[in-house]
């Protein structure tokens, strides 16, 4: 009697051939893909309307027009790679640093307060080394991201107590803010603010527990509103409701911003035709850089824009529904509203929605600090996605169970 061999019968078929590239080479997930691909054109397409805010006007004071702009790609040139190294860094890696981050982010800041520092519009927020120029208090936000995050997963059995919820995330967390408010810098203490409250959000702490928390940030944000002159400038301006009567003080900006968004309609005058950027809107390639969007692009360049921090956002947030990490699901619902919900604030003070904060529209207004510390803070989510469930694994391992054969009853004769 002939014997059929295995083996031949698996010739037949034809042989499986597997090869292991290693993790390097592993296939991405969705949420990569998105992250990475939102961030890079959100870096690009800032590139391009800083060069077109900042030319006009560098020719005309007799530098070269591409002075801005170079400054601005040598930060990315910088950025993109530090971001793809954090991609691959592992979720143990984030919690070890967590706390010596935190420290040196706000040794950093302090150093404002050193003759390194330097004023800007009335704000001590800026450091100068030689040609160096930076604001350490953007890298805060992305300290006290991780900090937040690694205390909050080690403590998120307890977090339904209020005395582990206030110690000592609120405690440090004012420190951490406390160095900020010092410079006078209020636009970046509110998003380090909701930051944290973020945190405490996607942790799964109690609503009832954030009472306290938000009511003493609007009185505190009351009373530096109305300590400070130029703040109370700039929300009686806000609050004017005749607003081109005070054309020449404080409505000159919040008035050119919206004509530039006006002047666009929907198809925008054309990239590089926007007039606000001849003196008369200033900030235009920082804050108001929204604005010349408008201007030259319309209202569907502005879609585009908004789209992509749209698409950014539900990336993320996938990441959240996905993970069963409480690190990572924290510290990603904290990522997203700080960049997106910096973006809408940014945006709303443009529309006059809101008061001037002084804060940049995230990845795309210039600034070296802020762009650098936004693409590492992108990095951190794209290491996040690696360690997603794979959806193939997940039905590949399911499919044995649904064909197992089943054991042979065992019968007894009694």
């Amino acid at each position: 009697m002939h014997t059929a061999d295995p083996l031949e019968g698996e010739q037949r078929r034809g042989l499986a051939a597997r090869i292991s590239l290693g993790r390097v080479f592993a296939p991405v997930s969705p949420e990569f893909l998105l992250i990475a691909s939102t961030a890079l054109i959100l870096t690009g397409f800032g590139l391009v309307m800083i060069l077109s805010a900042t030319a006009a006007n560098s020719a005309a004071n007799g530098q070269s027009p591409y002075d801005s702009v170079l400054k601005q790609a040598m930060f990315a040139a910088v950025g993109i790679p530090l971001m793809f190294i954090a991609s691959r860094a592992s979720v143990a890696f984030w919690k070890k640093i967590a706390w010596p981050l935190l420290l040196a982010t706000t040794a950093f800041q302090l150093l404002v307060f050193t003759p390194l520092g330097d004023a800007v519009n009335g704000n001590r927020n800026w450091i100068h080394i030689g040609s160096f120029q930076a604001q350490p208090a953007e890298f805060l936000k992305l300290g006290l991201v991780l900090w937040v995050g690694a205390v909050l997963a080690r403590k998120a059995s307890l977090l339904a107590s209020w005395k582990h919820v206030f110690i000592p995330v609120v405690p440090v967390a004012g420190a951490v803010i406390a160095t900020d408010l010092a410079g006078h810098d209020l636009g970046t203490a509110i998003i380090l603010f909701f930051i944290a409250l973020a945190a405490l959000y996607f942790a799964g702490v109690k609503l009832r527990m954030f009472a306290i928390p938000m009511l003493a940030a609007v009185a505190v944000v009351v009373i530096l509103a109305a300590t400070s002159e130029d703040r109370r400038r700039r929300i009686f301006s806000f609050l004017n409701p005749d607003c081109l009567a005070d054309y020449y003080n404080t409505c000159y900006q919040p008035l050119h911003g919206i004509w530039g968004l006006a002047t666009g309609g929907v198809f925008g005058v054309g990239l590089g035709n926007s007039k606000q950027k001849y003196g008369w809107l200033p900030v235009a390639s920082n804050d108001y850089i929204f604005s010349i969007v408008g201007e030259e692009l319309g209202l569907i360049g502005c879609c585009v824009v908004l789209a992509l921090f749209a698409i950014f956002a539900i990336a993320v947030f996938r990441i959240v529904r996905r993970t069963d990490d409480p690190f990572v699901r924290i510290v990603s619902g904290a990522i997203v509203l700080w960049i997106v919900g910096q973006a809408f604030i940014n945006i709303a003070v443009v529309l006059q929605l809101l008061p001037s904060f002084g804060v940049p529209l995230p990845l795309m207004s210039q600034g070296g600090t802020s762009l650098v510390s936004s693409l590492v803070a992108c990095g951190v989510l794209l290491s996040f996605t690696r360690t997603l469930p794979r959806r193939d694994a997940v039905i590949e391992g399911a499919a044995p169970a649904a064909v197992r054969p089943r054991k042979k009853a065992v019968t007894s004769a009694r």
